[in-house]
């Protein structure tokens, strides 16, 4: 049976007009409550979640050192082919483009590409870290239905069809992943939570929690999507995963928190 706060916003969800998909329950568990939970959706920034997977699992393999330095640079290649110069102005953290002509470490870029989701530091992580080593991540994690399949604003390429796509059920399984320890070893695991908990994009998720409650969260948005997906630890009972996905949907910035809310209003219903 549907958690009661959860089922009872399936009418409200059925109202939007675009997609809402839901996966909510205990990390590694299946779910208690999932709606649409394996349809795909553009990832938008919450396939920066396995890039870190990805990056911490070649550190702990000895073939990436997080800690060597690269320079930074906008052009990148595509995987259409040719090049492309990231958009300065289409990205949202500036602290990596300042840094351009200069290094920065692999680490201090993974960091940057979570907490405030800069495409420059993923596309120079993913330069080093590349995409069979994502889809290797996802595959370990369980995640079946998502792929990175070409950098950050590579449009030659999603001009030809080439997209990356998340499910909310996958988003889920790469989240008990970490809290389970089964994305790398407990300590890749617990730094990668560290660096999704220092999250400064806090209005999905977290905006339905109360004040100083424990989560570690990576969302996503462009026009007409917006994600978030969070590993959520109360103080009053045992943690839990929770993932909203949305694809046009209008009152997306609002309905997330509220779904959150209703997650939390259920944490302890959960077995």
């Amino acid at each position: 049976m549907s958690p009661e706060a959860l089922g009872a916003l399936d009418g409200r969800l059925g109202e939007t007009g675009g997609t809402v998909s839901i996966w909510y329950g205990r990390p590694g568990g299946p779910p208690a409550h999932a709606r649409l939970a394996a349809v795909e959706h553009y990832a938008a920034s919450t396939i920066k979640l396995a890039l870190l997977v990805a990056a911490y699992r070649q550190s702990a393999a000895g073939s990436l050192d997080l800690d060597s330095t690269v320079k930074v640079g906008p052009e990148f290649g595509s995987v259409g082919g040719g090049r492309f110069v990231l958009d300065r102005g289409y990205d949202n953290d500036e602290e990596p483009w300042e840094r351009l002509g200069g290094t920065a470490s692999l680490r201090w870029l993974a960091r940057r590409m979570i907490v405030r989701s800069s495409n420059l530091a993923t596309n120079l992580l993913l330069d080093q870290v590349g995409l069979a080593a994502v889809a290797a991540a996802l595959d370990a994690c369980g995640a079946v239905g998502s792929a990175m399949r070409r950098p950050i604003c590579d449009d030659a390429a999603a001009a030809n069809g080439t997209s990356n796509v998340v499910t909310a059920r996958d988003l889920a399984a790469v989240l008990g992943a970490l809290a389970d320890d089964r994305a790398g070893s407990p300590a890749a695991c617990a730094q990668m939570l560290d660096v999704l908990a220092a999250q400064e994009y806090l209005d999905g998720i977290p905006a339905g929690l109360p004040a100083g409650t424990y989560v570690a969260s990576k969302g996503g948005w462009v026009d007409g999507v917006l994600h978030d997906a969070a590993l959520v630890r109360p103080a009053d009972a045992q943690p839990y995963v929770l993932v909203v996905c949305t694809t046009e949907v209008a009152t997306a910035a609002e309905l997330i928190p509220d779904i959150s809310a209703a997650g939390w209003a259920d944490r302890h219903s959960l077995t």
